[in-house]
């Protein structure tokens, strides 16, 4: 018995439990199409963290030590006849601790990092409520510089740590999600930055009311020397020959180039990064068919101002779409795709979970063929 206390005040030591409240319930944010107002996510409550302290009061030694001594052979003794031990360990093992040998993480070590993502995406001083769209566009973008006659860039290598990658126009303002998810990272050392902004854009998508994306790991990080040249993602400005140029060198068809550009129904433009202003749709950070519908059914006009050029809905003035995001129903084969989404918000989810979870792959060399589907914080 003295040999399982031993082992059981061992385990203990090592284990490290944090007891955290149950997450907040959820309420599915409205749709209802708002006449000029933008809609924002219903905010969560309120959380409190637990901590526990050590106690300052004094006492006698001779007395303290062996309670102690005979807390621990009870515990010991309690341990050994309702095999807790190993459940010590699971704990300690649920914790993202190593019990031994080389770290290798399952499924359930994600699932706490999406969870951990999931936890800060939300934030009322930041634009419309989320960052859930900004970290969406970081995943995108460090994906998106794919070339598959070159076989550099995608994801793989996280490059936009360094510069002159970070620097690039289309990159501007994506200092905010990679230093949001620092946090992620030092608390999942074990994580690579190209597995973190990945699993990071998958949860965003889910987060914001869009479908499930099949996401595995194996992203490796690298290094300044794989940092690939400017002009590699779309250029907002111009139209359907440059959107076939940008997607096709990654490997993409039409179908899939309408469907990624539904990401557009999440975020906005701003005027201190693209030199663009404004949202796309109503709903910013809910993930919808709205982009397409609103493509065919609103009227669009050149917006007056001094800024680059880019539309605006003749109605409220409020939203806005970019010369590629024209471009889709000036397409005769971009538009029918439009049309096949604006009818139909399942079929877009099914086609974007697919082409999104496959633009998050690019250029990864990977060792493992299983991919995970993670729970949302509302199921």
């Amino acid at each position: 018995m003295a040999s399982v206390a031993r082992t059981f005040s061992s385990a203990s030591s090592k284990a490290s439990f944090t007891f955290t409240p149950l997450r907040r319930n959820l309420t599915t944010a409205s749709r209802a199409r708002p006449t000029t107002s933008i809609a924002t996510p219903i905010r969560q409550t309120g959380r409190r963290g637990y901590a526990s302290g050590g106690s300052t009061s004094g006492g006698s030694s001779k007395i303290v030590i062996p309670l102690g001594l005979g807390l621990v052979g009870a515990a010991g003794y309690y341990a050994y006849s309702n095999n807790l031990l190993s459940s010590v360990f699971a704990g300690a093992r649920a914790s993202g601790l190593k019990t031994g040998g080389a770290f290798t993480p399952t499924r359930d070590d994600f699932q706490r990092v999406y969870n951990d993502v999931a936890e800060i995406l939300e934030n009322n001083d930041y634009d419309n409520g989320s960052y859930g769209p900004v970290v969406v566009r970081l995943g995108w973008h460090a994906s998106g510089t794919y070339d598959k006659e070159t076989k550099t860039g995608g994801s793989n290598g996280a490059t936009m740590r360094f510069a002159p990658e970070s620097e690039h126009g289309a990159n501007a303002g994506l200092k905010t999600a990679r230093d949001l998810l620092e946090g992620i990272k030092k608390k999942h050392p074990w994580i690579s930055y190209s597995d973190l902004w990945t699993l990071a854009a998958v949860a965003a998508i889910q987060e914001m009311g869009g479908p499930k994306i099949p996401w595995r790991p194996g992203r490796k990080d690298g290094d300044v020397s794989a940092c690939t040249p400017d002009g590699r993602l779309p250029d907002a400005s111009k139209d359907q020959k440059h959107l076939r140029a940008i997607f096709y060198r990654m490997g993409f068809n039409d179908q899939e180039i309408v469907a990624l550009s539904g990401a557009h129904a999440l975020g906005r433009c701003h005027t201190d990064r693209s030199g663009f202003d404004g949202p796309w749709t109503f709903s910013p950070t809910m993930l919808t068919n709205d982009y397409y519908k609103l493509l065919l059914e609103e009227k669009w006009a050149w917006k007056k101002w001094n800024g680059p050029k880019q539309f605006e809905d003749v109605s409220t003035k409020s939203l806005m779409m970019l010369p590629t995001d024209m471009a889709l129903i000036k397409d005769k084969e971009f538009k029918k795709h439009v049309e096949r989404y604006a009818k139909d918000n399942d079929l877009f989810f099914r086609d974007f979970a697919d082409v999104f979870g496959r633009l998050l792959e690019l250029g990864v060399p990977f060792e493992k063929e299983e991919k995970f589907i993670f729970k949302s914080t509302t199921d």
